[in-house]
């Protein structure tokens, strides 16, 4: 069942650190995700100022690369023109087939020109009332606000009733799924996060609305590569998928030979 997904081999995202929210940043990283594999993270601000210092987890943590821009002329920052200078670099190696601009400066409407006059891809991410020249500019622009600012945003009494329950059935096995999810950050509340994230993304889904378990667990390890489902005490992702019957709805179906395919989507 093909579910008509596009997604790029390459892809360069650049952030406007002066006009970007850092707390979104992890969540901008999942959603870009979703296109392909990104290749470069770059992110560019004066990190002298005071304004800029709440950056510094965010650029360790996701893996960016902090580009020092100074501001040569007082409260003007050069910011726009660095990224730009870097973006037409990247540009011409010809290794890239999509490129993620994130800010809300109008100054950058060229620059997505230029690019998708050169056959890329051009995503924008930014403010809802940025201008509506930046906006068509790109090929897809995602609204910055309607993304959350951490992975809190699954953790129901729901959840933590069917994780105790799990973790229950595991310890009667002699497991100890605590120990083992202390060798990794990744929480079962991020595991539901990126779980939903692929659920509601249309170029996942088939024709009813089901995501072939398959491509969210390679849309998952893109963004987390460290992502082990054994971590969670399962040999697969549709393992744990189907602890959680109150939240998912799995259906398993034939694919080539003697293959079966297992979907799901969300409640």
């Amino acid at each position: 069942m093909d579910n008509g997904n596009i997604t790029y081999k390459n892809i360069a995202v650049l952030v406007d650190g002066d006009n970007t929210q850092y707390s979104k940043m992890q969540s901008v990283i999942q959603k870009i995700s979703t296109y392909g594999r990104i290749v470069v993270k770059r992110v560019y601000g004066n990190w002298k100022k005071e304004g800029l210092k709440n950056w510094e987890n965010e650029i360790k943590s996701l893996a960016f690369k902090a580009q020092q821009q100074f501001d040569y002329v007082t409260d003007k920052n050069a910011t726009d023109m660095a990224l730009t200078i870097d973006a037409m670099d990247l540009l011409y190696t010809g290794t890239y087939d999509a490129f993620v601009i994130v800010s809300s400066d109008s100054d950058y409407t060229p620059l997505n020109i230029r690019l998708k006059e050169a056959g890329i891809f051009v995503i924008g991410v930014g403010k809802q009332n940025a201008s509506e020249a930046f906006k068509r500019s790109c090929d897809d622009f995602i609204e910055i606000e309607s993304l959350d600012d951490d992975d809190s945003a699954i953790n129901t009494p729901a959840v933590q009733k069917t994780q105790k329950q799990s973790n229950s059935k595991l310890s009667n096995k002699k497991v100890d799924i605590d120990s083992e999810q202390s060798e990794t950050t990744m929480t079962p509340n991020e595991l539901h996060r990126l779980l939903r994230v692929a659920a509601d993304t249309e170029a996942y889904q088939d024709e009813d609305g089901f995501v072939n378990v398959s491509s969210a667990g390679t849309y998952i390890k893109r963004v987390r590569p460290d992502f082990d489902i054994k971590k969670f005490g399962c040999k697969k992702l549709p393992e744990f998928i189907k602890k959680y019957d109150n939240m998912y709805e799995v259906k398993k179906y034939k694919g080539k030979g003697k293959v079966y395919i297992i979907a799901y989507k969300c409640k």
